[in-house]
């Protein structure tokens, strides 16, 4: 889509759908991460339901998106508790599988500027080798499908060719950093890195480069930039920048998932990239004035608000 057309808004809420991970973030707040083999004392501890797959799903459901999620939790309490955040949010767990064994866990060290250290113990997210008949009827009909890395890559690819299939926008995000096989981007049509993620992906550290190397193996490449903004490019266009909202971070896990779920949904809503971009900015920023992860999402009034400001 050029970034240039005028796009008209659609009335209706767009459908996402979102094949990703869910975990349960223990989270604790120290002033100085540790170093290898060092102790420090925190000042807080925190249990906050997240998962990349879930916070997209959470963060385009309050972005004002009506957001069907496929994923696995475990058998036990954590299970339950993810399940209900995101009912809570207005995320449709009908395809949302229980199998046997430990839920996914993720441990979280934030410091006092906001920078976080994570480990991503997959428990129950690791049977998410495929999909069933239930999952690919929900692709049916949604505007767009998001993806992340935390499932294992042959569901990941799997979703990505039912997408293809089902005529549904396929949004990647390249997280956590791995090698990216053809089989996957040749079914992506949007791919959302962060600037280190790109740089993995390309070697390339300026964006402007990184830009141009993503677009030779996707046909759309939106990086985030952190407090410097985001880069937006397409085949055959100008890339397009949009500048991040100044704001005093408090905790920036999740920030990204917020980012994306919200810019999915504006461009699901027939936004164009810069408008979206901008919406996905103000989303982002309120986010990381708030401690947690699904906990930190803004709802769409509060977007808008900040828009309108």
């Amino acid at each position: 889509m050029n970034p240039g057309h005028a796009e008209q808004t659609k009335p209706s809420r767009p459908r996402i759908a979102v094949f990703g991970s869910v975990n349960m973030d223990l989270v604790a707040y120290v002033p100085v991460r540790p170093a290898s083999g060092e102790t420090v004392g925190g000042t807080e501890f925190r249990q906050v339901p997240g998962g990349k797959g879930a916070n997209q799903a959470i963060a385009a459901s309050r972005a004002g998106g009506d957001v069907a999620f496929l994923g696995a939790v475990g058998d036990d309490s954590f299970g339950v508790q993810m399940r209900s955040a995101l009912v809570e949010s207005g995320v449709d767990t009908a395809a949302l599988r229980t199998v046997p064994g430990p839920s996914g866990v993720a441990h979280i060290v934030v410091e006092a500027s906001g920078a976080n250290s994570i480990i991503v113990v997959p428990g129950a997210n690791a049977a998410m080798t495929g999909l069933d008949e239930n999952d690919r009827r929900v692709l049916e009909g949604s505007d767009a499908l998001l993806l992340q890395l935390e499932l294992p890559m042959e569901g990941v690819i799997a979703a990505a060719e039912a997408g293809r299939k089902a005529g549904v926008r396929t949004v990647l995000t390249p997280a956590p950093a791995r090698d990216l096989p053809d089989e996957l981007l040749d079914r992506v049509d949007l791919l959302v890195p962060n600037q280190h993620e790109a740089e993995a992906i390309t070697g390339e550290s300026d964006p402007q480069r990184a830009m141009a190397a993503l677009l030779e193996r996707v046909p759309e490449a939106l990086i985030t930039l952190g407090s410097s903004g985001s880069l937006y490019g397409v085949r055959g266009a100008e890339p397009v920048a949009v500048a991040a909202r100044p704001v005093e971070a408090v905790d920036t896990t999740a920030a990204g998932d917020t980012f994306c779920g919200a810019f999915a949904v504006a461009r699901a809503e027939g936004r164009g990239p810069a408008e979206s971009m901008a919406f996905a900015a103000a989303a982002a920023a309120l986010s990381v004035q708030r401690r947690g992860a699904s906990t930190s999402m803004p709802e769409r009034a509060e977007i808008d608000a900040l828009l309108a400001g």
